[in-house]
């Protein structure tokens, strides 16, 4: 196996997402070399030379198609390939196409490159997560997926939006699955350490209970708004990336909602979901204790129920 580079990156897919993503990386300067795959190559040759075109108003980076030789020494594999998810489509009707898809690339990568961080994004992300842990054969703390980073994201937006407050200083999480059966942790929601309930009403909201499930479902559902509107997201995956990025090269001990092989945390075990973790050089430290009332319990039980139904049909 080649040494690694660890200021190289390889991204597997340059649909929308790949794409979106491979530009947000250069453009963050995290990197110095970049690999880009394609199952069509004029497409990821195409994309590397529209983003190499914007290097002069960046930093110095090599940006290329390639092939699978070629992430034999990538410290972070990106894997966005997989079919879209079309109008009317939900996350869990994409698993048995790209589990497909999968079964071909995952093996391919593990074959050249046994030692970087993977980092799933293709959809469903923890299904998807799951299956290239077992195809790999990588440490669990080296394969995990982009999870409800963008949901958290999306929480903390719309929060911020609710309460006239830097969305940076909203800390909350969405957990579960990253699609329809995601839980909104409330009960740990805070603005700058002021508990969410106490916060709101600083800022003259009282109707705790109907804005915080108004949210909760604007949260869920704005991919479904996005695809309807444009046909695809890919600008807030591609900065969620960018952030699990940042926080891998520069082993940053961050905090990040990302999809990861569980271990008896809340009772969940042998699936891969979204709880907060600390993310750095060697991706996935540990999974961090969060509080969670009986409701939001019960309902990231019932996500991991829907998780592991899927994963009984596919595998």
């Amino acid at each position: 196996m080649a040494e690694l580079n660890y200021r190289k990156a390889a991204v597997i897919g340059c649909g929308f997402v790949g794409a979106a993503s491979a530009f947000a990386l250069m453009e963050s300067g995290l990197f110095s070399e970049m690999v880009l795959l394609d199952a069509n190559r004029e497409k990821a040759e195409g994309e590397a030379l529209d983003i190499s075109h914007g290097l002069p108003f960046a930093k110095p980076m090599r940006i290329y198609a390639g092939d699978y030789a070629d992430i034999a020494d990538a410290y972070v594999i990106i894997v966005t390939a997989g079919a879209g998810q079309k109008p009317g489509e939900t996350r869990l009707d994409l698993v048995k196409k790209n589990v497909g898809i999968f079964r071909s690339i995952i093996p391919q990568i593990a074959q050249v490159n046994r030692d970087a961080i993977m980092l799933i994004v293709a959809n469903p992300v923890d299904i998807l997560t799951y299956v290239a842990r077992q195809l790999s054969g990588y440490p669990e703390n080296r394969v995990f997926g982009s999870g409800t980073t963008l949901d958290t994201a999306r929480l903390k937006y719309l929060l911020g939006e609710h309460l006239a407050v830097d969305s940076r200083s909203v800390h909350a999480f969405i957990i579960g699955e990253h699609g329809d059966s995601e839980v909104a942790a409330w009960s740990s929601a805070n603005v700058s350490g002021i508990p969410l309930n106490d916060f709101c009403e600083m800022r003259g909201h009282f109707n705790h209970e109907a804005a915080m499930k108004e949210i909760a479902e604007n949260v869920k559902n704005s991919a479904y708004a996005i695809i309807e509107k444009k046909g695809a997201t890919y600008y807030g995956i591609a900065m969620s990336v960018k952030r699990i990025c940042e926080a891998i090269v520069r082993d940053e001990k961050t905090i990040l909602p990302v999809s990861s092989i569980q271990h008896d945390n809340h009772g969940l075990s042998d699936i891969a979901l979204s709880m907060p973790a600390i993310v750095g050089k060697d991706g996935v430290e540990c999974t961090v204790p969060i509080s969670l009332n009986e409701a939001e319990l019960q309902a990231l039980q019932a996500s991991a129920e829907t998780l592991k139904k899927v994963i009984e049909e596919v595998l």
